[in-house]
């Protein structure tokens, strides 16, 4: 795996998905100030790049889910990722809002999902874990049942790891933190010295910044 995680981590800083700026911090959606910002969303603009991601994926569901038989995609970011790899796969894809709809028939699962169907959630990144997880819930208490979780990128932040322990959920990821770092010092992204601000932030970061 740490192969994979090295490819796809370079991949992902060729195409200027994750931006690095330890000087200049970005602000998340949390509140959290952060020296690190990741849009995989960008990955759908580059062929090379969505078909590796999708293939890596596929790989890995046929080896550890063989039984799979609906892949579901987390809103917004892993839809269109979720779909890729539910087509090559041949099977059923669904989608899990972050809150129900509004209007008509007020659905939080987009799709047709039976009862006690084995389903694989596909995520586009894992932060606190907290969103990945609610939709994991949301199938589950649809009578779906979870078998596990893949995700593009994830932080690595112990919490987040506390967290899928504490559900029962495995998930695996093609890229994570650690890996970034150093894929990223060896292109000459970021400098020795920015290094340990980067590890600094990882250990705590909701106070990092303050």
């Amino acid at each position: 795996m740490e192969q994979l995680h090295s490819e796809i981590t370079k991949k992902l800083l060729e195409i200027n998905t994750i931006k690095i700026q330890p000087s200049n911090p970005f602000t998340w959606a949390s509140g959290w100030k952060s020296p690190i910002y990741c849009d995989n969303r960008k990955i759908l603009s580059y062929p090379e790049t969505r078909k590796f991601v999708r293939d890596k994926f596929v790989e890995i569901i046929a080896e550890k889910y063989p039984g799979a038989e609906v892949i579901a995609g987390v809103a917004t970011g892993a839809i269109a990722h979720g779909a890729l790899v539910a087509e090559k796969l041949g099977l059923p894809f669904i989608y899990v809002r972050s809150k129900p709809k509004g209007h008509g028939l007020e659905n939080l699962i987009e799709g047709d999902l039976k009862q006690s169907q084995k389903v694989v959630v596909i995520e586009d990144l894992i932060s606190t874990g907290d969103s990945s997880l609610k939709a994991a819930e949301a199938i589950n208490n649809f009578g779906g049942n979870v078998i596990g979780m893949l995700a593009i990128f994830t932080y690595n932040f112990d919490v987040a790891n506390e967290k899928f322990r504490q559900a029962k959920i495995e998930l695996t990821t093609l890229g994570h933190y650690q890996a970034l770092i150093s894929m990223a010092l060896e292109m000459g992204e970021i400098s020795e010295d920015q290094v340990q601000t980067l590890m600094e932030w990882r250990e705590d970061p909701a106070n990092w910044g303050k």
